[in-house]
């Protein structure tokens, strides 16, 4: 990536995430269609609990790159931030349109992370999953300008990233469904190749990891 990056490949770029996406969540409408219902995730399932509270987290992803998208510094971080958000957002109707489709609701009455063996132990202070923010760093992110907002979104995804892949690799672990061990594998080596683009920016702008 490099600030001499012009609009058209900018948008060229944002084009192939969003068909990408959309190709994504028609393809697994399709296989859902070829699922039987005898395998059908429960609502005390991995799959269904790692559904609402990913979910969850990818919204979170998703604010958080939407204001580094208007507010950043350097074209790499806007675009990098822009994919984030595109993807994600995609994830998240994927993963609401499982939800629908096992006639689960959105949200259960089980704490969050307890469909991963150990999840709960994983938890942050004031109920958040692996890696997410505080209201008070978004708070912050959000009043941030020009390389202070650069570096702390950096910081701030890292971690959120890791937190994340943490969560893919509980589910892989468990998970039955196809669709769902596809999602989380396709999840994990985007954020791996993000986590790097993230530490790449933050070293070009001498800045700490966290």
């Amino acid at each position: 990536m490099s600030e001499a990056d012009g609009t058209p490949r900018r948008w060229t770029r944002v084009l192939a995430v969003a068909l990408a996406a959309v190709l994504l969540v028609g393809a697994g409408l399709a296989v859902g269609l070829l699922v039987s219902h005898d395998t059908t995730p429960g609502d005390d399932s991995v799959e269904a609990g790692f559904a609402r509270d990913m979910a969850e987290h990818h919204a979170q992803a998703v604010e958080m790159s939407m204001i580094a998208y208007r507010g950043g510094e350097l074209s790499d971080v806007r675009m990098l931030a822009q994919d984030i958000a595109l993807t994600q957002q995609a994830q998240i109707g994927i993963m609401h349109e499982w939800l629908k489709e096992w006639h689960l609701l959105p949200t259960s009455g089980q704490p969050r992370m307890a469909w991963m063996p150990d999840g709960q132990k994983s938890m942050e202070s004031g109920n958040r999953m692996p890696g997410m923010a505080t209201a008070e760093e978004i708070d912050k992110l959000r009043n941030s300008k020009g390389r202070d907002l650069d570096v702390l979104f950096c910081q701030l995804m890292l971690r959120h990233h890791l937190g994340g892949i943490h969560m893919v690799d509980g589910v892989l672990a468990e998970a039955k469904d196809p669709r769902v061990i596809e999602l989380a594998t396709g999840m994990k080596k985007a954020q791996n190749s993000e986590i790097e683009a993230l530490n790449g920016i933050l070293k070009g702008l001498n800045a700490p990891a966290g």
